[in-house]
């Protein structure tokens, strides 16, 4: 790879991994635009320790709560918020641990089309601006309830599908049950970690198993501006949703899906 393709691949990676838009669509469609050669296993490893880290540091203190607190409760002190929003995290990720487990070669080998990732970023996004729109309530992340978890669970299912988002179904899922635009925003967010760790897993299985050379510098620095976006990215979503909410996001989801179905199909 040379510079510029480490540099565009890991700011993309880093700003897409949050915002409701789809980084798998993003990262697909690169190479494709640009005639790119694939950046290999090792190169997606490092992109995701990087965003990874960002959202580790960003929600750090409340990562701590909720350890902690988890750590409490099973030593019998009771269970408090934190603790129990630490199992809401874990529970709302099984279903796309084990979809994801099941399905990952299909899903890599036969969901991969610029039409479906089109259709996904428009029928995915039009249905983020209904929820925002309409369904939208008060609730933050510390008041969901067992029968909310698995909605947002059973949704973030449904990010497999490229072009989908995880952030932006699991955003999607929160505000139709009545969460604010900031809890949906962060407990998406603090959803990314298993996510991730699990993504992260099963491409570091796929690079043992796949002899090539590693360019340590290229990922080095790919790790770090993944997560120097990522942060920024985090931080300044958080401030643009209290004054826009996500229709900013719907719009560049519709423009972009449609431009993609154009430009392949037409």
């Amino acid at each position: 790879m040379d510079w510029l393709q480490v540099v565009v691949l890991a700011v993309v990676q880093g700003i897409s991994e949050f915002l409701p838009v789809s980084s798998s669509a993003h990262l697909i469609l690169v190479p494709v635009l640009t005639q790119w050669q694939d950046q290999g296993l090792a190169f997606d490893v490092a992109l995701h320790l990087g965003s990874l880290s960002a959202v580790v540091i960003y929600f750090r203190q409340e990562i701590w709560q909720m350890l902690t607190s988890s750590v409490g409760a099973l030593c019998g002190k009771g269970v408090n918020d934190d603790a129990r929003l630490a199992f809401w995290v874990i529970v709302a990720t099984f279903p796309v641990g084990m979809i994801g487990l099941l399905l990952h070669d299909v899903i890599s080998h036969f969901m991969r089309s610029t039409l479906i990732i089109g259709f996904s970023l428009i029928g995915f996004g039009l249905l983020l601006g209904y929820a925002d729109w309409r369904k939208r309530g008060e609730r933050s992340e510390y008041q969901l309830r067992l029968k909310d978890v698995l909605i947002i669970g059973g949704a973030q299912a449904l990010a497999l599908i490229p072009g989908t988002s995880r952030s932006g179904i699991t955003m999607t899922a929160a505000l139709m049950v009545g969460m604010s635009r900031e809890g949906a925003s962060r407990f998406s967010f603090l959803l990314s970690i298993p996510v991730i760790v699990l993504a992260g897993g099963l491409e570091a299985v796929g690079l043992v198993n796949a002899p090539q050379g590693i360019d340590w510098t290229a990922m080095l620095v790919g790790t770090l501006l993944s997560g120097i976006s990522a942060y920024l990215c985090i931080h300044y979503f958080l401030v643009v949703i209290k004054k826009l909410g996500m229709q900013p996001f719907v719009i560049y989801r519709v423009l972009f899906g449609a431009w993609l179905l154009w430009f392949f199909y037409f």
